[in-house]
């Protein structure tokens, strides 16, 4: 039986990826290889809608693909490429465009936030036109499921949509995604605040922990980390959300209970906690970080590997969009 088709993809906005996007996507994204017809991306297109500097961009992208090979990502078992590698995405984005309409495109939240954030001046149109595009990523490959986070479930909803009204308009062409929630993926927050989930957007690098940054630098993040006065080890999210994520962090990369973790530390001081914490964290690092810098070092390698994960989507991206093509009259493009 055909596995049904699966979808996601990261930003490379950041040298390194973070614990946050290991335990939310990234160790999900391994289970379900076995599970799915795995397609996963690095979406460089959707990262040029914020200022970048190019060399950082080419630099970031290939640490992305990297990261994500030495995390068990397969290229064998799933296809893995570079978004703007296959033109199919942006030629799909600008048609989804153009059935949205700019009042469901101004309802859009994280627009919203990001262009309050920034103002007139620093939110460029891109910005605005993102959830097309997505909606493009995911449609191109007729994913049957896409992991997604809260952040991203508006989008998803709008994908459906435009799925629908296609369809509807022009004829039955795309298959309508579901959202895709792992049961079993924990929330990983920030060590200075830990009421805000981890992310590279925070406004301080500190409670950040970063794959790719040495042990040392790591290990004096967790020892800083926000605990409270109450020297008691124990899970309670309201009462006490820092113990709490050192635990729940602890849990997911050791793969003991929270309760079993209590029962450990009943009677010690934080500091032991955080101790062996940095240590578990360092022991799940420093395979991937290792071979990421393997991956790194071999340039041509790793061309060969994105550049044939490329060639598998574009053969699946190119068929949808000769499709589209000719359900909305446009004549099929020269050379395909």
């Amino acid at each position: 039986m055909t596995k049904p088709l699966l979808f996601s993809g990261m930003q490379p906005s950041s040298d390194s990826l973070h614990l946050g996007n290991y335990v939310g996507a990234l160790t999900n994204w391994v289970k379900m290889q076995d599970e799915f017809q795995a397609i996963y991306c690095v979406v460089n297109q959707h990262a040029i809608t914020t200022p970048f500097d190019p060399a950082d961009l080419a630099t970031r992208t290939r640490a992305t693909a990297a990261q994500y090979i030495a995390a068990g990502i397969d290229p064998e078992k799933s296809i893995l490429f570079v978004q703007s590698q296959v033109p199919a995405h942006a030629e799909l984005g600008w048609l989804m465009q153009c059935i949205t309409g700019f009042g469901e495109a101004s309802r859009m939240t994280q627009f919203k936030d990001k262009a309050q954030r920034h103002g007139t001046e620093g939110t460029n149109v891109g910005l605005f036109t993102y959830p097309m595009l997505m909606a493009a990523d995911i449609l191109l490959y007729n994913a049957a499921a896409v992991p997604v986070g809260e952040d991203q479930r508006q989008h998803l909803e709008l994908t459906r949509d435009l799925a629908n009204r296609f369809n509807s308009r022009f004829g039955e062409t795309f298959r309508v995604p579901e959202g895709f929630i792992p049961k079993e993926s924990a929330k990983v927050y920030d060590l200075q605040d830990p009421n805000s989930k981890m992310s590279k957007s925070a406004e301080s690098d500190a409670g950040l922990l970063r794959i790719m940054d040495d042990a040392k630098v790591t290990k004096k993040k967790i020892m800083r980390g926000v605990t409270d006065a109450d020297a008691e080890i124990r899970f309670d999210r309201e009462a006490k959300p820092g113990v709490s994520n050192l635990l729940t962090i602890y849990s997911v990369l050791s793969g003991q209970t929270i309760a079993s973790l209590e029962t450990e530390f009943a009677g010690r001081g934080y500091g032991d906690l955080k101790k062996e914490l940095a240590e578990v964290v360092e022991a799940t690092f420093t395979p991937i970080r290792e071979r990421t810098n393997e991956l790194l070092a071999d340039p041509a390698e790793l061309d060969r590997i994105l550049d044939r994960g490329a060639e598998r989507a574009g053969e699946i991206a190119e068929a949808t969009l000769a499709t589209v093509y000719e359900r909305i009259g446009f004549p099929r493009p020269l050379g395909r």
